[in-house]
């Protein structure tokens, strides 16, 4: 058994390091493509990414991608592919920044109701996409990726002045009224004029724990992951199929209303058209890197921050920006084919233990037939 364990381990590991070294190579290819030395083009990546600043930046990026990468992997689990996410948080933190930009309660009070007034939006958004799916068997790529431009249509219609949107003081930018100073979410320090770690950090920490908990020690959990193995098993022992269809993509949409939190309450404090987009997708991408697994999926969400402070970076030192896409798109493919590799290697492996299992018991019960 120790011994078992132990392999199983090195293949856990042969998997990333397999996928790092194999996305180094490929990037150093397209870098010496591109008539640029690779060698550097990595120093400048890393040098910059170790700054303190940059650090405080990544940390800061890696909140908002860890929620997103936690919102799409409880789809993944269930065997769903929840490409609403962007739709489903932008969506929520409209109407949770039109809400707290309304009221002027006791920061107790309104920061609390603002994050339930995204999470319940976000279910709501989500949970269309699960009642399509159970009741008129519609795919939930499909109703995701149309809700994604219905989403963004509400937003565009509401977002103007004499409805939900407010014309700023320079009369350049219209956006929802900006949070009072009580609904400011806490803040850590750093150094001295210097940006602060966003408190929001706190609350991502919990969401995934509380991830990692609810799929890995409750009887949910085990219900959710044997669906997302096989329906049919899961039918067959009791559980109601469809209602997990639906409360996992709710739970999903929950989760995925906290992604836009951190912004919203740590650093823009209203909904503009400058708000952030795209994170939803940039999520499915850090849910493959990380497997699903909460520790993976933050360490996926920090390796994407450091990408894109350090390949910033590279702009100002002569390199193409696409190269930011390239690097990032390759790490991904990279890592999804070692993970492959490495399965179909365990298995097989598993697949020649159990044959010489039983060819041992086989032999084993002749000899005692002989001997007999």
């Amino acid at each position: 058994m120790k011994k078992f364990d132990k392999e199983r381990l090195l293949l856990g590991l042969a998997a990333p390091l397999l996928a790092i070294v194999a996305a180094f190579l490929v990037t150093a290819v397209v870098l010496l493509a591109t008539g640029k030395e690779p060698f550097s083009a990595f120093g400048i990546m890393f040098d910059y990414g170790v700054k303190s600043d940059s650090q405080v930046y990544i940390l800061n990026k890696a909140t908002t991608y860890y929620l997103a990468g936690l919102a799409v992997a409880v789809g993944f689990r269930m065997n769903l592919f929840n490409i609403g996410v962007d739709g489903q948080y932008r969506l929520a933190a409209f109407f949770a920044a039109a809400l707290g930009g309304a009221l002027t309660l006791p920061g107790i009070v309104q920061i609390p109701l603002i994050i339930l007034t995204a999470m319940i939006v976000g279910a709501m958004w989500a949970g269309i996409a699960g009642v399509l799916k159970v009741t008129r068997g519609v795919s939930e790529v499909v109703s995701t990726i149309m809700l994604n431009m219905i989403a963004t249509a509400i937003i565009g219609y509401l977002l103007q002045q004499g409805r939900l949107g407010h014309l700023d003081s320079a009369g350049t930018k219209v956006a929802t009224k900006p949070l009072p100073e009580s609904s400011h979410f806490f803040s850590i320090p750093t150094q001295p004029d210097a940006d602060p770690i966003w408190g929001f950090i706190v609350i991502a920490a919990i969401a995934g724990i509380a991830y990692w908990f609810i799929l890995s020690r409750t009887r949910f959990g085990f219900d959710l992951r044997t669906v997302g193995a096989s329906e049919s098993a899961a039918d067959a022992s009791g559980v109601n199929v469809k209602k997990m269809v639906v409360t996992s993509m709710i739970i999903s949409g929950v989760v995925a209303g906290l992604v836009g939190m951190p912004t919203l309450l740590n650093d823009s404090y209203e909904y503009g058209g400058d708000f952030p987009t795209g994170i939803g997708f940039t999520g499915i991408a850090i849910a493959l890197l990380g497997r699903n697994h909460p520790v993976g999926i933050a360490l996926g969400a920090i390796l994407w921050g450091f990408l894109e402070r350090g390949t910033g970076k590279l702009e100002f030192e002569g390199y193409d920006k696409e190269i930011v896409g390239v690097i990032q798109g390759v790490i991904v493919l990279c890592v999804v084919i070692a993970y492959e590799v490495v399965r179909r290697y365990g298995l097989k492996r598993q697949q020649r233990q159990v044959g010489a299992k039983l060819a041992a018991q086989a032999n084993n019960s002749q000899k005692q037939e002989v001997s007999a």
